[in-house]
């Protein structure tokens, strides 16, 4: 069975996601307007999801709070300059991953992947519940041991094909998005997920059912 059946696939806009864009448009314009209290309100929104996507790409949860904060902070001050060609979410996103990227060059740290949200009782990322266990190992022992490979098997990949399966996986962004994200084409995020799906599954292979 595939350990990440759902690299590949094609996430649609939805009509949800379009009306979200679209009160956040108008929210910038505010902002644009002078009412710049208003951007609290997209640092409210968003904060959690930028410090989850630079925590994974980092590793590091004082790295991932002061990129994020520095990420609303460049956003703010560069606000007059977002004209509505992305939803805002996208363009903000792209604010945090290169601004983690200029991070993990300069001090060259190596990221990996976290299961925090396993260790915690938590659902998860999907896939990781593609993995097999044996009755005879225990909970807690089986999930560090988990924890452990895949950590390695993500640290082997590098920083952009690590970037496209936490955006595409964990953050459930389109393809599309993707690309406006990180600043290539559709078929490169597809080339690189693809890469990601066949290293990790080889890898993993001994815990795959």
């Amino acid at each position: 069975m595939d350990l990440i059946k759902a690299i590949g696939r094609t996430v649609t806009s939805s009509p949800e996601r379009q009306a979200e864009a679209d009160v956040d448009l108008e929210i910038v314009r505010r902002v644009q307007a002078g009412d710049v209290a208003a951007f609290d309100g997209l640092v409210r929104k968003y904060r959690e999801r930028i410090y989850s996507v630079i925590y994974h790409l980092t590793s590091n949860r004082d790295d991932a709070a002061d990129l994020a904060q520095d990420a609303f902070i460049k956003a703010f001050q560069s606000i007059n300059r977002f004209r509505g060609k992305s939803s805002f979410f996208t363009w903000l996103y792209k604010i945090a991953v290169n601004a983690t990227y200029t991070h993990l060059r300069k001090s060259r740290l190596r990221s990996f992947f976290s299961l925090d949200d396993v260790q915690e009782g938590g659902e998860g990322v999907d896939w990781v519940k593609e993995l097999s266990v044996e009755p005879s190992i225990g909970k807690a022992a089986y999930i560090k041991e988990i924890q452990e490979k895949l950590n390695e098997a993500f640290q082997k990949l590098s920083i952009k094909h690590r970037t496209v399966v936490t955006l595409f996986e964990i953050e459930g962004f389109s393809h599309t998005e993707i690309a406006e994200i990180v600043g290539c084409s559709e078929g490169t995020v597809r080339s690189r997920l693809h890469y990601a799906k066949q290293q990790l599954q080889a890898d993993l292979k001994a815990y795959l059912k």
